[in-house]
């Protein structure tokens, strides 16, 4: 089905648009009265991911509400996790909670992955499918996935954390059992992806949310030779890498074989242009933040922000949307793009 609005894929095959498009990460979510009022309705938030119908609703819910040019599919990261083994919760305002979490080589042993694992995530690639019918080609739907390195965080230290120190410290007495790990979230992540272009998705993103943590020369070792191989294996559609804190990486990033590197509010898009020679575009790079701020600065803020990028730039912000974003602010953000041209 032909797209009526591909000024996302467009812009990130670096051609040449009248307008940057707009998206914002976690645009289906709680600042949405719709998105809450279906929530309320279920017994948590794993529900609304696991059934088709009503997650393929909520992600096209900002489409129809405000009037973004991308719907990104409503799943989670921690599906990957899930899918080899290791369950999680997600805990109201506490965020993720694993029950078990990975220790030594022998529980990294007893995964699954690869295909195995991906095949069990039939009800994600059901949920693109009802998205693209219910859509009818008005705007690319975005698949996402955790990048190996985040997923890790996760497995190892079972929660959120500000240090993530358990996983850290695997990297430094296991580093055997530490690889092994990141290859089989990297090959459960492949195929994983591979299904979901399969199923329909037009762009994918990879969310490094985590990557900031490491050291650069952790970071060389222990994340971008496995989103190297998830870049290399995704054929077919453009793909996004938003390394979250990784401004120290931008030239390594600069070498993967993607379309789109996503800058978070901490990296200058001068900065980022020194960085990055080969004709990537860019995504990004507002601070969330922005989004509480009077109208008028919020227009003035994404006005120079589109300045400094020039062509061959995506808006959005640098992290997601935060749940209590005032929702007119938001439509402010987006219509300042939207009436904006070249």
């Amino acid at each position: 089905m032909k797209l009526k609005n591909d000024l996302l894929l467009r812009t990130a095959k670096g051609e040449k648009v009248e307008r940057p498009p707009v998206w914002l990460m976690r645009q289906a979510g709680r600042i949405l009265p719709q998105y809450r009022a279906i929530r309320q309705s279920l017994s948590g938030f794993k529900e609304l991911v696991q059934t088709p119908a009503l997650a393929a609703e909520v992600t096209i819910q900002p489409v129809d509400e405000l009037g973004v040019d991308a719907a990104i599919l409503f799943s989670d990261i921690l599906v990957i996790p899930e899918s080899m083994g290791l369950n999680y919760e997600l805990i109201e305002k506490k965020g993720p909670w694993f029950p078990k979490t990975i220790t030594n080589a022998n529980e990294v042993a007893a995964l699954s992955s690869g295909a195995a694992a991906a095949d069990n995530l039939e009800y994600v690639y059901e949920a693109i499918k009802i998205c693209k019918t219910e859509l009818a080609g008005r705007v690319p739907l975005i698949g996402f996935s955790g990048a190996p390195w985040t997923i890790f965080c996760y497995m190892i230290e079972g929660s959120g954390s500000k240090t993530f120190s358990k996983a850290k410290r695997f990297l430094y007495t296991q580093p055997e059992a530490a690889h092994a790990l990141l290859q089989k979230i990297t090959d459960s992540t492949i195929h994983y992806l591979q299904q979901k272009v399969n199923a329909g998705i037009d762009l994918v993103q990879v969310f490094d949310s985590w990557a900031g943590i490491l050291s650069p020369a952790q970071y060389q070792v222990f994340a971008i030779p496995y989103i190297r191989q998830i870049c290399d294996a995704i054929q077919g559609v453009p793909m996004t890498v938003f390394c979250k804190g990784a401004w120290f990486a931008l030239e390594a990033l600069d070498q993967l074989d993607c379309q789109v590197l996503g800058l978070d509010w901490n990296t200058q898009a001068n900065f980022a242009k020194q960085k990055v020679t080969s004709n990537k575009v860019f995504q990004g790079n507002a601070d969330p933040c922005l989004l509480y701020a009077p109208a008028k600065e919020i227009e003035q803020t994404v006005l120079s922000m589109i300045e400094d990028f020039g062509t061959g730039h995506i808006v959005n912000l640098g992290h997601g949307v935060y749940p209590d974003t005032p929702l007119d602010n938001v439509k402010t953000f987006v219509n300042t793009v939207k009436n904006f041209s070249y």
